[in-house]
């Protein structure tokens, strides 16, 4: 005879009161196990561990969860001057990504494998299995050097790539991913403010002393403000970045307050931009809005863009109104880099490399140069001729082969991109697309003279962005059918709609 509901409700929850109440003993013990033995820090890690378990446990349930919180950390990397202690940040982040992609195993059933037969990710994997194959490189003076260049070179991308195509990605997510880079950026222009406007905390002051930093970050007297990204080129890409994006959205917006709030990022964007002293990155604006304008492909605001910038440019070009003020100054020289004596420096540096890598087709091995090059073969020829180039780094390690492919495959994804966003009928995901692929456009251009491509954050929103350009097709909705769901629904779409 079966019991009554009320009997079995009861006993469930005496099941649930007895389990986290054992649950809790153990949690009591343990936490005082660790004091008892480590003091404060048993303390720290009495509160962290729990936290950590949840994350990893919501990570392992829904592999979605782990690609917002890899966004989240790689905003983080930087905080790591502000404490005592060295945490490896970007080997935690290489965790998440290996716990989100066993989590994609762990949930196979649900999971779109069909969708990794794209040509996006084709285009990534063969760039990743060029860069595994470079393990092989005779040429390489020391291979185990290899694996800390490769993760931001492709293995990141391509992990990324596999998670964003097969998890059951919802336009609710977007939205999360685009408000999270706002947020992060707003956050980090008024931290930069307030290194500029009142001053630097110790550990900034430690961290500028050390090294280099103060040679790169302090010149004739002035500040390039770096707020709590890696360094100040880092933090000028981030900021022209989301000062790209947040201006097409004022174009985009219909709604008055919409177009407020955009045009107040624009601009707290813009100054954040400015205060990093990072000339190169007036290139992610300039290229980035001039390929909206033909996104749009409206001849009347191409026009119009025209209009408005090349005064602007001959203005900076050939005048000297505003050099009083650095920042001006430092957005003038960008446009002038013949008269730049670190501009010169990179060019001879170049032929240098030329003579080196002439023979070297397949390059000097992936971890010969910049910081795994100094820190594991710094007698080799790589590690002491700076790059100051995301695409000389690449030449230098992957060789002429290796830096055509990878270029061949950016031009692939924002070819591709370009037809899949003039595909899309939906104006709130043609906003978000328009945005996402013009950045990409100018932060790839600005490779060239920043190896801004492979750091975090702005390597994490490209290589999210660049796959959710590439199949933005799964969320489209044509707008007549949009209208309507929005009509009969409390939700703008259902839930049948999102998760394609």
């Amino acid at each position: 005879m079966a019991q009554p509901t009320f009997l079995v409700n009861r006993n469930l929850t005496l099941t649930h009161f007895w389990v986290y109440t054992f649950l809790g003993g153990v949690y009591t013990v343990g936490a005082g196990y660790l004091v008892s033995k480590m003091g404060v820090a048993g303390a720290i890690m009495s509160v962290i561990l729990p936290i950590v378990l949840a994350l990893v446990l919501t990570v392992l349930l829904e592999p979605r969860f782990g690609l917002l919180l890899y966004v989240q950390f790689s905003f983080t990397v930087g905080f790591t001057r502000f404490v005592q202690i060295d945490i490896p940040v970007g080997l935690l982040i290489d965790g998440l990504l290996a716990l989100t992609l066993f989590s994609l195993f762990l949930n196979g059933q649900r999971m779109k494998w069909q969708r990794l037969r794209s040509l996006a990710f084709s285009l990534i994997a063969i760039w990743f299995l060029y860069t595994l194959i470079e393990l092989l490189n005779p040429e390489a003076p020391y291979r185990p050097a290899w694996f800390f260049h490769v993760r931001p070179f492709s293995m990141h991308w391509f992990l990324v790539a596999l998670i964003v195509l097969v998890a059951p990605i919802t336009r609710k997510d977007i939205q999360i991913f685009v408000n999270s880079w706002l947020t992060w950026s707003f956050l980090a222009a008024l931290w930069s403010f307030k290194q500029q406007y009142i001053g630097l905390s110790p550990a900034e002051v430690v961290w500028l002393n050390s090294g280099f930093n103060a040679r790169t970050h302090m010149l004739f007297g002035q500040l390039r403000c770096f707020s709590f990204y890696s360094d100040a080129a880092q933090f000028g890409a981030e900021m022209a970045g989301v000062t790209l994006v947040a201006l097409i959205r004022v174009f985009e917006e219909k709604k008055v307050v919409a177009k407020l709030v955009f045009i107040l990022l624009t601009l707290t964007f813009f100054w954040g931009y400015a205060i990093s002293g990072t000339r190169s990155a007036l290139f992610v604006l300039v290229a980035g809005f001039a390929f909206y304008l033909l996104l749009k492909r409206d001849i009347l605001k191409l026009l119009f863009g025209l209009a408005l910038s090349v005064p602007l440019f001959l203005l900076l070009m050939y005048t000297s109104v505003g050099s009083s003020n650095y920042q001006v100054q430092r957005m003038r020289s960008a446009l002038t880099p013949m008269n730049d004596p670190s501009f010169m420096l990179r060019l001879q540096n170049q032929e240098k490399l030329k003579t080196y890598l002439h023979d070297l087709p397949f390059g000097a091995g992936i971890g010969t140069s910049t910081d795994m090059g100094a820190r594991f073969s710094p007698w080799h020829w790589a590690a002491q001729i700076p790059p100051d180039s995301w695409y000389v780094e690449l030449w230098i390690e992957t060789g002429r082969v290796g830096v055509t492919l990878y270029i061949l495959m950016l031009i692939g994804l924002a070819g591709l991109g370009v037809y899949r966003v003039w595909q899309l009928k939906d104006p709130w995901l043609s906003k978000i697309m328009y945005g996402f692929l013009a950045e990409f456009v100018g932060i790839a251009l600005m490779g060239y003279s920043n190896p801004v491509l492979g750091q975090f954050p702005t390597s994490s929103v490209i290589f999210i962005s660049t796959m959710l350009i590439a199949t933005c097709n799964r969320w489209d909705i044509d707008s007549t059918s949009q209208q309507t769901l929005t009509t009969q629904y409390s939700s703008p779409i259902p839930a049948r709609y999102e998760a394609i």
